[in-house]
Order: structure tokens, then C-alpha cells, then sequence
């Protein structure tokens, strides 16, 4: 039977963005406000505390994008509203005026001069609040192209690319058709096909970006003299039948549909126009998709082949398998099926409506089975030393 397009709901916040959960989250700014956070989290059932390691003694770029990051986290259009905590309060109140800016919202506290006592008690008696409020926030009528769609890819085998990725470029296509907005990455693992997401690339401009960053990032790996091999491609990957780098890059390369590059992002860095763009990441699966949360997206496509149990606190994440053994070993992580596609029992159209049909669901309010399972990876992106 074809793909019928359900009526899409999400939640618009003050700024226009649409999301499709309801999170109030509890930030920490840095490693030494976890506990606080964690503690209002307690205190608050139904928030949600994001503990992480980072955001001590960095400086330069790395500093930049742990900003991005925490920001971003905040500004994702998933998110109702935030409790911000940090050690210090220069650097909370940058973070708390970065998601100001889109008219959520958001209060910080700083706990030196404080302890973290009085804090979590403040800190608590307005996340209450935020989460009452959160909790009279209605759906609302959206459009697909109003929703940011992110994709990535981890576990591979033979089976993603010749299933689960091809399935997950039907519906990269299809987004961007309907005007929507697609962020793919994951820079090394194009390796030996840059070339052709290159010749995709919508302008000059675009190309010489996109490939300027690519060839930093290759050069970054070569300079260390590291042999790549048994991480790109991993143990799993060999042990899937990808022997090479470029035979895990066409799979790759193979989820992102066919539709034209229109832009090159930095790390956690939010698009400004429709499209499919490409955002220099890890190929690390958390790491991943806590940058492209962080630049807004909405909902996550995660093909994978040998099974992958990857979810994100505030980006659903779905999983897509072509592979039977996986489907069988690992029901309990996998939300769309399509072995059938390399048993000839459907076609690669009908694959993709087997997608989307999950996807609308996901995004109408049903939880993925990461989020059933409370898979909520929050890892940080970093890129280099602390001071």
C-alpha cells in the first residue's frame, strides 16, 4: 500500500522553529555543575538533566564550540524551556543570553558564593514552573519542511549500504522536496567519495568549503602518523565486510540522497536556508548527533547494519536495518525493518514509505525504541588539550 502522508503536529516556540518533544532541561555549563543539575532533575521529575564533561580550561575554537554546543542544546526547537547551572557566572550568563535570544524560557545560577544547596533549591522552584507551563503547551499543525531532519549512520555492513542507507536517502529526497532541511556529516568516513559529494555541491563557493573541510580534516589525521585501520573502518565494520575506508565511504555517501549540497556547516553551526547540508562532525555516533541537535534538528535517521544502540536525551533517534540477523538479535533497538528490500519482496520506493511512515509517527509523539529505552548519549565534541 503507498506512503499517505499523515497530518503533522509539533510544538512552534516563540522563535518559529517546530519540535516534536516537549523537554524543559536542566544545563549544566560545565563538569563541576552535573551533580547540582542532576540533583534538580530529582527534585523536578519530568525535567531533564544533561551532565557533561566538558567546559573547564578551554580556550580558542574548542571553548567556541562548547558554547555552540550548550547553546545550541538549549535553542533546539525540542526543548520548552531551560535551567541553566554553572560553576561561575560570566560564562552561565553567556549561555543563558544565547537562548534568550529566541524568546524561550531559560534562567541560570551560578553556584559560586552560593554552594550547591541554595542552588539546586532555586534552581528548582523554576524548573517547576517550567515544567508546568511546558506541560499546557498544545500541538499544533505543522508542515514537513518546518521540521530539521538529521541523518547518520553507524555499524555498518554490506547490508547498509545496499539497504538501510539507500532506504534512508528516499527520505532525505522527499524532505528536502517538501522544503525541509537535511544535516548529514560524519568527514572522515567520506573518504575515497568525497569527490562525489563534492560534484554535488550546489555552487563554487560550496565545493571549495566543502572540500577545504575535508582536506583539513584528513591532513589533521595524517600529521598524527596514526594508521586508521580497526577505527576506520572498525572492528565491526570489518567483521560486517567493509575490508576499506571507501567501501564504508559509498555506503555513507549512499544515505544522502540525491539532491544537491547547499551548504557547509561547522560543528553544532544552526543552517540558514533549506537544503541538504554538510557539517564537518565525527564519525562517532554520540558525538555526532549531539552537534547536529545542537544546530536544531528535530529528528535523527540512524541506518545501521550490525546494530547500533545509539539515542540522543532530546533528538529521537530512529533506526533503520536491512540486515535479518540484526533484526532478529537486536528487535528490542530497531524501528523500521527493511530486510525485506534485499529479499525482493518490496521495492526501494516502498522501503522508504515504511520510513516515513515511522517517521511521522515519531514525530506526531511515538517514541523510538531508543527512547523507550532510555538511551540518552550527551558527549561532547572536542578539539583539543584544555589549558
Amino acid at each position: 500500500m503507498a506512503f499517505v502522508p499523515r497530518q503533522l503536529t509539533g510544538y512552534r516556540r516563540p522563535n518559529g522553529a517546530v519540535g516534536i518533544r516537549n523537554h524543559v532541561v536542566i544545563l549544566p555549563v560545565d563538569d563541576l555543575s552535573n551533580a547540582a543539575a542532576e540533583a534538580v532533575a530529582r527534585v523536578v521529575p519530568g525535567t531533564l538533566a544533561l551532565p557533561h564533561a566538558y567546559g573547564r580550561l578551554q580556550f580558542g575554537e574548542d571553548l567556541e564550540l562548547t558554547f555552540r554546543t550548550l547553546i545550541g542544546t538549549g535553542l533546539n526547537p525540542n526543548v520548552a524551556a531551560v535551567v541553566v547551572i554553572g560553576i561561575e557566572p560570566n560564562w552561565t550568563d553567556r549561555v543563558v543570553e544565547g537562548i534568550a535570544a529566541s524568546g524561550k524560557p531559560v534562567t541560570g545560577f551560578a553556584i559560586e558564593g552560593r554552594g550547591d544547596l541554595r542552588t539546586v533549591e532555586a534552581a528548582s522552584r523554576v524548573a517547576q514552573v517550567y515544567l508546568q507551563d511546558a506541560t499546557e503547551l498544545a500541538r499544533e499543525p505543522v508542515e514537513r519542511g518546518e521540521i530539521m531532519l538529521s541523518i547518520k549512520c553507524g555499524e555498518s555492513d554490506t547490508t547498509s549500504g545496499l539497504g538501510s542507507c539507500p532506504t534512508t536517502s528516499e527520505a532525505v529526497d522527499r524532505w528536502v522536496e517538501a522544503g525541509g532541511t537535511v544535516l548529514f556529516g560524519e568527514t572522515s568516513e567520506l573518504t575515497g567519495g568525497e569527490h562525489l559529494i563534492a560534484e554535488r555541491c550546489a555552487d563554487d563557493a560550496c565545493r571549495k568549503a566543502f572540500q577545504q573541510t575535508y582536506d583539513d580534516c584528513i591532513n589533521g589525521i595524517e600529521a598524527t602518523g596514526a594508521n586508521l585501520l580497526g577505527s576506520q573502518p572498525t572492528q565491526g565494520n570489518i567483521a560486517g565486510g567493509l575490508s576499506t575506508i571507501e567501501e564504508k565511504a559509498m555506503g555513507n555517501i549512499a544515505k544522502t540522497g540525491s539532491v544537491p549540497v547547499v551548504g557547509v556547516l561547522k560543528e553544532a553551526e544552526a543552517p540558514r536556508k533549506p537544503g541538504l547540508h554538510f557539517m564537518h562532525t565525527s564519525s562517532a555516533a554520540a558525538e555526532c548527533i549531539t552537534l547536529m541537535a545542537a544546530a536544531g534538528a528535530a529528528v535523527h535517521l540512524f541506518p545501521t547494519g550490525q546494530g547500533n544502540v545509539i539515542g540522543n536525551p532530546i533528538e529521537p533517534v530512529v533506526k533503520i536495518t536491512a540486515n535479518p540477523r540484526t533484526v532478529e538479535t537486536m528487535t528490542e533497538h530497531i524501528d523500521v525493518d527493511v530486510a525485506g528490500l534485499l529479499r525482493l519482496e518490496y521495492s526501494l520506493t516502498d522501503a522508504g514509505d515504511r520510513l516515513m511512515e515511522c517517521i511521522d509517527r515519531t514525530i506526531n509523539g511515538r517514541f523510538t525504541a531508543a527512547e523507550a529505552l532510555g538511551h540518552r548519549e550527551y558527549v561532547f565534541t572536542k578539539l583539543y588539550p584544555s589549558a
